[in-house]
């Protein structure tokens, strides 16, 4: 019974450890399974975090085109009401398209009565070209008399000078002349008045004294006539007494002379009265000689100054009509040039003061009458300033050149003309060009604008237009023919392609 026993117990403990072997191998893989759900777990944690992410950034979408909606339902109504305004402005445009339908038959009318008349016009036109070349002749030799007149008148000038200068001279002379005598002997010559009755006293003591010395001088020196001279002093003074007139004519200009540089002699010799007269007299010498240098060196100063005016003067108005002879041929040139046609002119408001008149400009656009530019349209007016512009700059060329909206006021033609006259100036100078239309900045090689990627942000940007070869030329190597190389847009700054819309400024 034990073996039995024993037995039995021996096929319960194989059951009990094939059972505990199957426990252990579903324990096994229920922790295996256990360890996947906890992955799972974690990867639908990850995922959901992922979801919540993009609901959030769904949701902060929708409320950005929410946002976004109000702005383009109004810009919708905008634009609905400006077709509105277009179709009304369409069915306008008809009715004077129709209008102008009428006028034009009417002024087809016209126009053949007009040309009948054409041929009495070409009659009357011709006689009127006659009388103008006649009377262009007159204003020529009108011309170049005036001309002869202003030469005339300018030698006129300088003669003039000339002699206020020499009149300034002679009034300073005598201005130290009678300095000196005021200084010398206390008497101021402007309000002397001559005492007929003293000099006359005086000249009869003097004759008297010139009687005697000259005898004894004629005794010393062996003279023939000292009984003449003495009877001769005689009959002077007998003829004193009648007046002081026929005193002067009896003794002539030569015996005054002398008589006075006797007396003059005889005041010298008196010596001075001041004992600090001649130390006096030295310093204004002296003084008198300073002067007299700084009144010569102002002088040639004045002269100097005069002639090298003179000499600037003669020079800038030379330069001056050199330069606007150039510009001027320039300006009927590139205004021709310009409108297609048509004449333009400088012309002198003061022909005889050319440094400081005024310049007028006339303009004659085809079709259109000679007249002022102020009478001009405003296109008309800034292709006429463009001409000039180009005619100066034709003269005096420079690097650089800005134009701000220069462009602005023309139309399509005028632009096409503008960019063409550019286009000769571009190869000698840089051109910086502030523009809003497109022709003009597309013929540019370096773009600076702004651009607005994002709404509300404003972003500078700079774009370079280069020269590329086709493709297919690429491939080949051949050389890009000149009519084949087209221009492409590479950016400069942002380093990238994306398209920007751009503002002149």
């Amino acid at each position: 019974s034990a073996d039995a026993r024993i037995a039995a117990l021996e096929t319960e403990l194989e059951a009990a450890r094939d059972e505990f072997s199957s426990q252990q191998d579903r324990q096994s893989a229920i922790k295996a399974g256990r360890d996947k759900a906890a992955k799972d777990e974690e990867k639908d944690a990850e995922k959901f975090a992922e979801l919540r992410l993009a609901v959030a950034a769904e949701r902060q979408r929708l409320e950005n085109l929410l946002a976004q909606r109000n702005p383009m339902a109004a810009r919708e109504a905008e634009l609905n009401e400006l077709i509105g305004a277009r179709n009304a402005d369409i069915a306008t445009f008809e009715k004077r398209l129709s209008a102008q339908a009428v006028e034009s038959s009417a002024a087809a009318q016209a126009i053949k009565e007009q040309t009948a008349s054409s041929g009495d016009s070409e009659r009357a036109l011709a006689k009127l070209t006659e009388q103008r070349a006649k009377e262009i002749a007159a204003i020529n030799e009108h011309e170049s008399a005036l001309r002869k007149v202003r030469d005339s008148l300018s030698e006129l000038h300088d003669r003039r000078g000339q002699q206020q200068v020499g009149q300034s001279q002679l009034q300073m002379k005598i201005d130290n002349l009678a300095e000196r005598i005021t200084q010398r002997y206390q008497l101021d010559l402007r309000a002397f008045q001559a005492d007929e009755r003293a000099f006359e006293k005086t000249l009869r003591v003097q004759l008297k004294r010139r009687s005697r010395t000259g005898e004894s001088t004629a005794v010393e020196t062996g003279e023939p006539t000292p009984e003449s001279r003495e009877t001769e002093m005689e009959d002077v003074s007998v003829e004193l007494a009648d007046s002081s007139s026929e005193v002067r004519t009896s003794l002539g200009d030569a015996d005054v002379e002398k008589l006075i540089v006797d007396l003059t002699r005889h005041l010298d010799n008196m010596g001075p009265v001041n004992l600090e007269a001649v130390q006096e007299y030295d310093e204004l010498e002296e003084r008198h000689r300073f002067l007299e240098s700084q009144n010569n060196d102002l002088t040639s100063s004045r002269r100097e100054l005069l002639e090298v005016i003179a000499q600037i003067n003669a020079t800038t108005k030379k330069l001056f009509a050199e330069t606007f002879a150039q510009v001027r041929t320039n300006f009927r040139e590139m205004f021709a040039e310009m409108f297609g046609g048509g004449r333009a002119d400088l012309s002198l408001m003061d022909e005889s003061d050319p440094l400081n008149c005024g310049i007028e400009i006339t303009a004659k656009p085809p079709g259109k009458q000679l007249q002022s530019i102020s009478l001009l349209s405003g296109g008309e007016r800034a292709m006429t300033a463009v001409s000039l512009l180009f005619a100066i700059y034709m003269v005096r060329p420079s690097p650089f050149c800005v134009l701000d909206e220069m462009d602005a006021p023309l139309d399509e033609s005028n632009i096409n003309r503008f960019i063409r006259v550019l286009e000769r100036f571009v190869e000698q100078s840089q051109f910086i060009i502030i523009t809003h239309n497109k022709r003009t900045i597309a013929k540019a090689d370096i773009l600076y604008g702004v651009t607005m990627e994002e709404r509300g942000i404003s972003k500078l940007v700079g774009m370079k237009l280069t020269e590329r070869r086709d493709a297919a030329e690429e491939a080949s190597g051949a050389a890009p023919k000149e009519n084949a190389t087209q221009r492409h847009f590479a950016m400069a700054e942002n380093g990238h392609a994306e398209k920007a819309s751009f503002a002149a400024r």
